[in-house]
């Protein structure tokens, strides 16, 4: 696929966004993937459950310890990896599903979930909508998509 010029597209939209509306769509390497996925719901779907998962789990656990900076950052990263992990167990295995459901890599429902954290679940996700559609239309106008 397009992945180099996805997350370039990706890059730009998601700064120029960043500086006009001051919300972040879960990183900005994020929308460049998600904008290659956006007719795979199944994918979405499970990046989605395990970014939110991901966000749920590691706001339960800052409740019991002080959790900022960079080591919130990094446990976002490691739990959504270790979700990435259980889901891919439990879910993708058992049931044999195909790997066009499983989700979008180890670290990106990490990020999105730190997004989350930071700027609240659906200003991030309506963040995230945006720019991977705008990075899908661009793909498709410069003729590197269908």
């Amino acid at each position: 696929m397009n992945l180099v010029e996805s997350i370039t597209i990706g890059l730009v939209f998601g700064f120029v966004f960043y500086e006009w509306i001051g919300l972040s769509a879960g990183g900005f390497v994020v929308p460049g993937y998600i904008a290659l996925q956006l007719t795979n719901l199944p994918v979405l779907a499970g990046t989605l459950t395990i970014s939110v998962l991901t966000y749920a789990s590691v706001k339960l656990f800052s409740r019991y310890t002080i959790l900022f900076g960079r080591r919130r950052f990094i446990l976002m990263v490691l739990v959504g990896f270790s979700w990435q992990w259980v889901f891919k167990l439990l879910v993708v295995q058992q049931f044999n599903l195909a790997s066009e459901t499983d989700s979008l890599g180890f670290i990106v429902p990490g990020l999105i979930a730190n997004e989350m954290d930071r700027q609240r679940v659906l200003p991030t996700l309506m963040a995230l909508l945006i720019i991977s559609v705008l990075v899908r239309l661009a793909l498709i106008g410069l003729g590197l998509l269908r």
